[in-house]
């Protein structure tokens, strides 16, 4: 790669007790790039994506973020400067419509009496969020009902839309198809290679190699806590995947 990367993770190491979790990692992220992270369990995948998104600190190493050295001590430090994390249970409020759940922490309101009094401003929000989520080209026909109701196809493309309508330059995707059937599942892959087309850099964790190889332009692979393996999708295959997520050596005919 030719660019700077976004995000650089460099000589990461981190322990649980005599566990080692990761051992002098080093990982980049470029501008605009669709990166996937594949490992077996106990890899040191979930660790990493850990520490990038504030929920775990390293015991050794440093980061940087667009070639800045950074520090972060809890998620909120990784959200503010642009880092958000789509989780395998996506972290929406089943009980709030579309509306509520993208604007949950930041909604629209219209204030009277010198701020005394805050109305919320439903139908802006909900054109607002129409207009999102057909940016990314999903609809919605009723963005008015509890997400609860929709399909879980639409409640991941809800989730994504939380994640980058606030200016977010980084999502990470865990497990982003689990749970979903194949035309959903399709459809996810999809909505998440649109996310190049907004500029935005991308690491995908997943068990599904076929995915990995449909989204990605590179791979990183993880075994037992170290770095093992770093392909650019169109140089490699889905064997030479596994035999460095398994530590087999390639038999060719």
């Amino acid at each position: 790669m030719e660019k700077e990367p976004i995000l650089q993770l460099k000589s990461i190491s981190k322990s649980f007790g005599g566990v080692k979790a990761l051992v002098d990692v080093n990982f980049e992220l470029y501008p605009n790039e669709i990166l996937g992270l594949v490992g077996d369990n106990g890899a040191g995948k979930s660790t990493l994506i850990k520490i990038i998104s504030g929920a775990l600190t390293p015991d050794s190493g440093e980061i940087y973020f667009e070639g800045k050295k950074v520090e972060f001590n809890t998620p909120k430090d990784a959200k503010e400067i642009g880092i958000e994390t789509v989780y395998q249970d996506l972290a929406l409020v089943d009980t709030l419509n579309v509306p509520n759940n993208l604007f949950l922490g930041r909604e629209i309101v219209k204030e009277y009496l010198w701020g005394v009094l805050r109305v919320l401003r439903n139908k802006e929000m909900e054109i607002k969020s129409s207009h999102i989520l057909s940016d990314l080209g999903t609809q919605v026909k009723n963005v008015g009902i509890e997400v609860d109701k929709l399909s879980g196809g639409q409640r991941q493309a809800i989730a994504i839309a939380k994640a980058i309508c606030w200016g977010k330059k980084v999502v990470i995707m865990d497990e982003p198809t689990a749970a979903l059937g194949v035309k959903e599942s399709k459809n996810a892959l999809d909505l998440i290679k649109r996310l190049k087309e907004k500029e935005l850099s991308v690491i995908v964790i997943t068990h599904n190699l076929q995915h990995i190889f449909y989204l990605a332009d590179r791979i990183i692979v993880l075994r037992h806590g170290h770095r093992i393996g770093d392909r650019l999708v169109k140089t490699t295959n889905p064997d030479e995947i596994v035999s460095l997520i398994t530590g087999a050596s390639l038999v060719v005919a």
